[in-house]
Parts: structure tokens; C-alpha cells; sequence
């Protein structure tokens, strides 16, 4: 009797080490995975109402100067600096998002991938 128990307890043993714990260990990861993928939308959330509110203040200034221009030369000049300067913060802000997502997924999947998260 006290074979099969002993049988019995290394078939449990195998049993943890090749299926429980490392269904535990995925868990864990998942769930680490997902509580980093939640803090990272906050922080791309944030990210883009700063660009937004940036974005505003340049259009507002771009308005205050267009309304104490001389003349029309001068308010066209204004309108094509901010369309010109307006282009460029939003490629420059649309890459910041996409290096921010790109390294979010990163360290999403890190967890996933063994890797510290």
C-alpha cells in the first residue's frame, strides 16, 4: 500500500510541475500584463489631452495675432506659419503616441514573455 501511495504522490507532484504551476505562472502574467496595460491607456490618454491643450494655445495665439494684423498680407503670413508649424507638432505628436504604444506593448507582453513587466 504504502507503494501506491508513494506512486500517487509522485503523480501529483507531476501533475504541479507540469500543469498547475505553470497555469498559475500564466495567470499571473496575464494578470500582470493587464494591469500594466491599463495604467499605459491612462498615461496615453493623458498624453494626448496635453497635446490637445498645446494645440489650442498655438491656434488661439495664431488668432490673437491674426486679429491685431495690419493687413491681410500679414494675417495670410500668420495662417500659413501656424498650418506650416501646426503640420509639424502633429507629425512630431502622433510619433510621440506611436513610440509611447510601441513601447506600452512592450512592456505589456514582457510579463507574458518571462520578462520583468
Amino acid at each position: 500500500m504504502a507503494e501506491k501511495k508513494s506512486t500517487a504522490d509522485k503523480a501529483r507532484e507531476t501533475i504541479n510541475e507540469r500543469i498547475i504551476d505553470p497555469a498559475k505562472k500564466a495567470g499571473e502574467a496575464m494578470r500582470a500584463s493587464g494591469a500594466k496595460m491599463a495604467e499605459n491607456s491612462s498615461t496615453i490618454g493623458a498624453k494626448m489631452i496635453d497635446q490637445a491643450e498645446a494645440n489650442a494655445r498655438e491656434a488661439f495665439a495664431a488668432m490673437r495675432a491674426a486679429a491685431a494684423a495690419k493687413d491681410l498680407s500679414e494675417v495670410m503670413k500668420i495662417q500659413g506659419d501656424f498650418l506650416r508649424d501646426q503640420g509639424s507638432r502633429s507629425m512630431s505628436q502622433a510619433r510621440e503616441i506611436g513610440e509611447l504604444i510601441m513601447q506600452f506593448g512592450r512592456d505589456a507582453v514582457a510579463p507574458l514573455r518571462g520578462g520583468k513587466g
